[in-house]
Formats: C-alpha cells, sequence, structure tokens
C-alpha cells in the first residue's frame, strides 16, 4: 500500500478497527500456537517424568518465570509494533529485565561453584540439542503470530519480524520447559536464549517479505 492511498483510506474512516480487536487476534493466535506446541512436544518429547518433584524446586520455578517473563514482554512488544507509530522503549525494558536477571543468577551460581562443577552448570546434559528443540517447538506459535501480525498494520517490518520470532520462541521455550530437566541458571541463560534467539533471526530474514502491505 503506497503512502497516499493509507492516507486517504485513514481521510474516509473506511476500515475502522473494532475495539479489542488486536487483544482478540493475539489471543487467538497464542492459543493456537501454544495448543500446537504442546502437542508437537507431547508427540515428539513427552513431559518429564518427575514433573511433580520438579514443582517442589525453586529452581523449576525460576525457569518457568524467566521464559513466561520474557514471552509477557515479547507479545507487548509484538502488540505496540502491530501499531504504527508506537513506541518501545517500555518493551524494551520488559525484555532486558528477565535477561538481566537470569544472567546476574547464573553468574552468581557460577561464582560460588566449584571449578569442576562450573562445566555441568553451563552445560548439563542437553546443551546440544536444547536450543534446537526450542525452535522446533516454536514453530507453530511463528506462524500464528506472523498470521495476528500480517492482518495489522506494522510499520517497522524486519524489527517486528524479530520480535514475534523472539516472542515464538519465548513461548516455546515455556512448552519446551515442561520436558526439560536442566535447572541451572547458567544454563538457561545460555541455551534457552540461544534457542529464543533462533527463530529471531528467522523473523528478521522473513519480516520484509511477511509483513509487507
Amino acid at each position: 500500500m503506497k503512502t497516499d492511498d493509507l492516507i486517504a483510506m485513514l481521510s474516509t474512516g473506511s476500515g475502522a478497527v473494532e475495539p479489542h480487536a488486536v487483544f482478540r487476534r493475539y489471543s487467538t493466535a497464542i492459543g493456537w500456537g501454544a495448543l500446537c506446541a504442546m502437542l508437537l512436544m507431547a508427540m515428539l518429547l513427552g513431559v518429564r517424568h518427575d514433573l511433580g518433584q520438579a514443582l517442589s524446586q525453586p529452581m523449576f520455578w525460576v525457569k518457568v518465570g524467566f521464559v513466561i517473563s520474557l514471552a509477557a514482554a515479547s507479545l507487548y512488544s509484538v502488540s505496540r509494533l502491530s501499531r504504527p507509530g508506537s513506541g518501545l522503549a517500555t518493551a524494551i525494558v520488559a525484555l532486558a529485565v528477565p535477561i538481566l536477571f537470569i544472567w546476574t543468577v547464573a553468574a552468581i551460581a557460577l561464582s560460588n561453584a566449584v571449578p569442576t562443577e562450573r562445566e555441568d552448570l553451563l552445560f548439563g546434559r542437553t546443551w546440544s540439542s536444547c536450543p534446537f528443540l526450542i525452535a522446533t517447538l516454536s514453530v507453530p506459535i511463528f506462524v500464528a503470530l506472523a498470521w495476528a501480525m500480517k492482518g495489522l498494520a506494522p510499520t517497522q517490518l524486519r524489527l517486528a519480524g524479530a520480535i514475534v520470532g523472539f516472542a515464538a520462541g519465548a513461548i516455546g521455550a515455556a512448552v519446551y520447559a515442561l520436558h526439560c530437566p536442566e535447572m541451572g541458571a547458567p544454563f538457561l541463560a545460555s541455551w534457552y536464549l540461544l534457542g529464543m534467539l533462533i527463530p529471531t533471526a528467522v523473523g528478521t530474514l522473513l519480516g520484509p517479505r511477511l509483513f509487507r502491505w
């Protein structure tokens, strides 16, 4: 759509958006995307067998809180980028806080561990598969969020693609957390974050093509 056509459309009042339309559109996308990711996780991986015991461990809730905080912050960023002219200062802060928190916890854990334990804290047992499994689970969520944003009015297309990818990765990580046995903060700060950055990179590349008006 050309700028002149957009101005003409807005001046005539055509295409008025219903109240809460953005919220409903993204709610639908998140619901279907997360459901498909859960089904994919159940078929490919399964829920961890000791989930009941894990629920009593504080680090499990740190892990869940970390990924859910990033998912919430990135979805807020997605909604902002769906509207022309919306600022992102608050969204950037909301994204930075959970990352800085987990990096701080990871640094403390590594500094307090004896040298022979640091490698296990960082790599765990699943470092080589974790990022790619998170990226795999993010695929249906990415598709759903891209559909939702496509029907709105993003103007920063590459950034929009990146944030959609990061949001998909964060929700995928939340789903993956139900399977993953890893609990160390250094592991989460490294490999979980890398898993979220894979769909972010894909979204950055695809954004201009996906969201072009």
